[in-house]
């Protein structure tokens, strides 16, 4: 007898974990606060179950007046990709608006443009919401955008914090320069001791005012002094276009030290920049060892030659000599890994920080750089080692231009992109894929080397990924990536390594722990007695001998996909495979059949499960069937459950659409099913509406259901890898219902 089991229909609200067989759960993002902006063109999305998740709407008629360009691509640029790389987002028309949706995003800083080109051959022209302070000095393009939430409250606003104000100095009207400072909370002018010092230089490019506007300085200065982290101290920004480290030690202390109760003792200063900054806080210190306790090379190098004598003195003087870099995508990784070496050989003492694993030559990753070494200066500190989870500096080189298979992925799942010098004189060239938040399609520019060739290296999460190379917008393929998607001949894939649930269970096991995965031949009811393919998984056990018929699994594509894609896109072998190999699934086949145009309903009974029954040794029984699909295939899964109720004890519906029709006959649906399970993305998801209007219908009717949590992104291969990894454990098992 079928099994009854309780209807199970969640709140769309519940961002729950989805628990997996086996422990393993995929965890949907915690509510946090609104994000802080100032432009008013950024929103987070209301009603949609996933918080953090924000849209961009721009009229129009505001991007023309902006730039005077009518018509062309319009997109949002900013610090959205992997590793906080910038990226573009392009917008789609609503209305006469233009809008984004991306999410959810991770708490943090988020700087960011709009930029609109006449033509995608053409250069942008980056504006801002005119209605939008300018809030970045040297950027006057760029808004900000702060989410608070978990692990960014060292970023967040604090009460009680210390104060910024402007310091002029320099010699004469034509030398006139301004710095920045803070002053820790409680600063007293007046104070017997006076306060010690960190002078900081930004980069070539940067204005000293991006160390308040992108580095949140501020906030990180006023929570590590406010928790007892940090000596109270006073922090000086000038301005690293002074010429050289004169410019810092003849003209910037001299006038820090006249406007504030600042120490003027070499013990009680600390020095560090980035980049070029970076360079001239090492050669003050080299050139005046006495002057500062502490010097911090953010993103730096040093070329000069540093002395025996000068390494001593440095080293009698300096209580802190520490490095920091982002991963190897930070352009100034090699001139890190150069001045260790160049230190390493004079004899200077020194801390490396390390490698930064998830972020590149960034403000996320200055801003952990200062946080860390503000943390170290003017008091005692037991560990001198690596920051939690950074990397020892090691040489990193890439493959000569042309001479391997790309992608190419290193060890710590950094990818880097390669396309050839026969597009040397294209304007822009961009990856497309799915590197965004929660599986969203950012495009990510290239960069043109010497010899034409363009490169791009990303430090990614893991998991598996498809992307394509768009060329002055023109799609190309990656011609040095072997994979195929037959039904997108310009996408390619790959998969890298990584602790995310996609990653765990989209990696290869070993060789002889696979299943089999073959072609099934079958007759169609598409006109002129076509013959389609299907792809077949078997376990690597399978027995086509065994007296006990394997439960069978019948999964389907979507729209404008097609048999291939579950194993070309969506990498289902390799989630059999893991899910097999960890006991987390029961033993069954799996036929992925081509939908494509046909009354889906009657292709499966008639064609598609008669020819797996003839060539394969799985079951006849309906509790023993599995139907699921995705899109446009959750609607031929339905439409086949309301025809017929009962051929398919187990039924799951990914990004799902459709109601019971009027004549469904109820009573029979819920008596034949023993699991009818239901997956979408938030509001992303395009069909996310249809989802809903689907669950309410059923609970209508009476259909006995699930509606498993929201997975996190849009109409994509993210979510429904996802809603797969959570729908098998539960097939052939008395333990199916949630």
């Amino acid at each position: 007898m079928t099994r009854r089991f309780h209807t199970a229909v969640r709140s769309v609200a519940a961002t729950a974990a989805l628990v997996v067989a086996g422990g393993l759960a995929l965890v949907a993002p915690s509510a946090a606060a609104q994000a802080v902006s100032t432009d008013p063109w950024v929103s987070e999305v209301p009603d949609n179950p996933i918080s953090d998740v924000y849209r961009f709407t721009v009229p129009r008629a505001a991007v023309t007046e902006a730039t005077g360009i009518g018509e062309g691509p319009v997109a949002v640029q900013g610090n959205f990709g992997p590793g906080k790389a910038w990226t573009d987002l392009n917008m789609g028309t609503s209305g006469s608006n233009l809008t984004a949706t991306l999410g959810p995003l991770e708490p943090g800083l988020y700087y960011y443009q709009y930029a609109a080109r006449p033509a995608a051959d053409q250069d942008a022209v980056a504006f801002r919401n005119p209605d939008a302070p300018q809030e970045v000095t040297s950027k006057p393009t760029y808004s900000t955008m702060f989410v608070p939430g978990p692990g960014a409250e060292w970023l967040d606003d604090v009460a009680g914090g210390g104060e910024l104000e402007t310091l002029e100095y320099g010699k004469g009207p034509k030398h006139e320069k301004e710095a920045l400072v803070w002053t820790p909370p409680d600063y007293d002018a007046e104070r017997a001791e006076q306060y010690p010092v960190l002078y900081l230089l930004q980069d070539e490019g940067q204005s000293y005012r991006e160390w308040v506007e992108l580095g949140r300085l501020g906030q990180i200065m006023d929570n590590l002094t406010l928790d007892g982290d940090a000596e109270p101290m006073v922090v000086v920004m000038g301005d690293a276009d002074a010429p050289g480290p004169r410019g810092v030690t003849k003209e910037l202390l001299p006038a820090v030290e006249r406007a504030f109760n600042v120490s003027d003792e070499g013990s009680g200063r600390a020095i560090a920049g980035i980049g070029r900054g970076a360079e001239l806080a090492l050669g003050a210190v080299v050139a005046k060892p006495r002057e500062f306790g502490g010097v911090g090379s953010f993103s730096g190098g040093y070329d000069k030659a540093i002395s025996r004598g000068k390494a001593e003195q440095i080293n009698a003087s300096a209580d802190v000599v520490r490095l920091y870099a982002g991963n190897v995508t930070d352009p100034a990784y090699d001139d890190t890994v150069a001045l260790a070496d160049r230190l390493t050989n004079a004899g200077v003492e020194f801390q490396p920080d390390g490698s930064d694993p998830v972020t590149g030559g960034t403000w996320d990753t200055w801003q952990k750089n200062l946080h860390d070494f503000a943390g170290r200066l003017f008091h005692e500190v037991d560990d001198e080692g690596l920051s939690e989870g950074h990397l020892p500096f090691v040489e990193h080189e890439l493959p000569a231009t042309g001479t391997a298979p790309t992608p190419w992925i290193d060890e710590n799942s950094v990818v880097t992109f390669e396309v050839g010098p026969e597009f040397a004189d294209a304007n822009n060239i961009t990856v497309w894929g799915n590197f965004g938040p929660a599986g969203s399609w950012p495009r990510t520019h290239m960069v043109r080397q010497a010899d034409g060739s363009w490169r791009l290296s990303l430090a990614v999460e893991g998991g598996s990924y498809y992307y394509k190379f768009v060329v002055d917008g023109v799609d190309h393929k990656d011609a040095g990536n072997p994979t195929t998607v037959f039904s997108e001949p310009t996408w390619s894939t790959f998969t890298a390594d990584g602790d995310t649930v996609r990653a765990q269970f989209t990696a290869q096991v070993p060789a002889d722990a696979r299943g089999e995965v073959s072609v099934m031949n079958y007759p169609s009811t598409a006109g002129g007695g076509e013959q389609r393919s299907a792809y077949v998984w078997t376990p690597p056990d399978y027995d086509a001998d065994r007296a006990e018929e394997y439960p069978v699994f019948y999964l389907q594509h979507g729209g404008g996909q097609t048999w291939t894609d579950w194993v070309e896109v969506g990498y289902v072998q390799r989630i059999l495979d893991n899910h097999y190999l960890r006991g987390t699934m029961e033993p069954m086949v799996v036929v992925m059949a081509n939908g494509n145009g046909v009354d889906f309903p009657t292709e499966i009974t008639t064609r598609i499960v008669p020819a797996a029954e003839e060539q394969l040794n799985i079951s006849s029984e309906g509790d023993q069937r599995a139907l699921a699909g995705l899109s446009m295939g959750s609607g031929h899964t339905l439409s086949t459950l309301w025809a017929h109720p009962g051929e398919f004890g187990y039924i799951g519906a990914m990004s799902a659409f459709g109601a019971p029709p009027a004549d469904a006959d109820v009573e029979a649906i819920n008596e034949g099913t023993k699991l009818l399970r239901v997956y979408s993305g938030d509001v992303q998801d395009f069909t996310y509406g249809a989802t809903l209007q689907l669950v309410a219908a059923m609970e209508s009717r009476g259909v006995n259901h699930e509606f498993a949590p929201i997975v996190p992104g849009p109409h994509s291969w993210d979510v429904w890898q996802k809603s797969l990894i959570d729908f098998l454990p539960r097939l052939f098992t008395e333990g199916a219902d949630a």
